[in-house]
């Protein structure tokens, strides 16, 4: 066990060693000004600064909140449409195409008709995270549901499992695997276009850090918010599997 923890820990730390040296090297090699590559000393140094100052956590609060709300409301929605597209086929032929036609479409393709309808602040943000995450968890929704084993149904059907026990012991445990997926997926691109949406008219949060530091040259302050959205969006990530992971026992899976 202890040594299964060390080598969990030891192989990543190891490889970002490496990654460093590289960085490093490249730096060396291109004889690079810190104006146009800061090093990452320089980087490790900018990284104590926002923590110290506490800046970073101001901006880090804004982002998360700005995130989970639209995040949020995506699986709040997301969910139960891809319920009734999986279950209805009238509603699945008639509203599926529509989905797929907009679903290719960037959500930051649609920055100039939020900016008018929501103005400036956060929820332009908001409503990016929410476009960029709603796909994706409708999607495979509809997917879990479409594959639910046709037995479970049989079942079902000969308990007269109806509405609201139907969907609690058969439909979500079945698709539950599907739905977690759709939801992994939204927090990687709703994370990513996070940032985006934060650099149209957001006077806050980690995507504004970048926009500002690279409005004043600060390249080494850019690269440390680029360090803290990688981060924390492997800790959201690493949080869904945790709960994704209790969910799953309690089915006992």
């Amino acid at each position: 066990m202890t040594t299964t923890l060390i080598k969990k820990f030891t192989l990543p730390l190891f490889t970002f060693i490496i990654f460093l040296f590289l960085w490093q090297c490249v730096i060396w090699i291109g004889n690079y000004q810190p104006i146009l590559l800061p090093g990452p000393i320089l980087v490790a140094q900018s990284i104590w600064h926002f923590i110290i100052s506490g800046e970073i956590f101001t901006h880090l609060g804004i982002s998360l909140f700005r995130f989970f709300v639209g995040f949020g409301t995506a699986i709040l929605i997301g969910v139960p449409v891809g319920f009734l597209l999986g279950r209805s086929n009238t509603l699945f032929n008639a509203i599926e195409p529509l989905l797929q036609l907009i679903r290719p479409i960037s959500p930051i393709a649609w920055s100039p008709f939020v900016v008018l309808w929501f103005g400036i602040g956060s929820l332009p943000a908001m409503a990016i995270i929410f476009i960029a995450a709603f796909f994706p968890i409708v999607f495979n929704t509809i997917k879990g549901i479409r594959n639910v084993e046709p037995q479970y149904l049989k079942i079902a059907a000969n308990l007269n499992l109806k509405g609201w026990s139907l969907y609690r012991n058969i439909l979500f445990p079945g698709a539950f695997k599907h739905i977690m997926g759709g939801i992994h997926m939204g927090v990687g691109t709703s994370w990513i276009f996070l940032v985006s949406g934060e650099m149209i008219g957001a006077q806050s949060g980690l995507g504004f850090l970048i926009v500002d530091a690279r409005n004043m040259l600060n390249l080494e302050d850019v690269l440390s918010a680029i360090f803290f959205i990688g981060l924390f969006g492997f800790l959201i990530d690493r949080l869904i599997s945790y709960l994704e992971t209790i969910i799953l026992k309690r089915f006992g899976e």
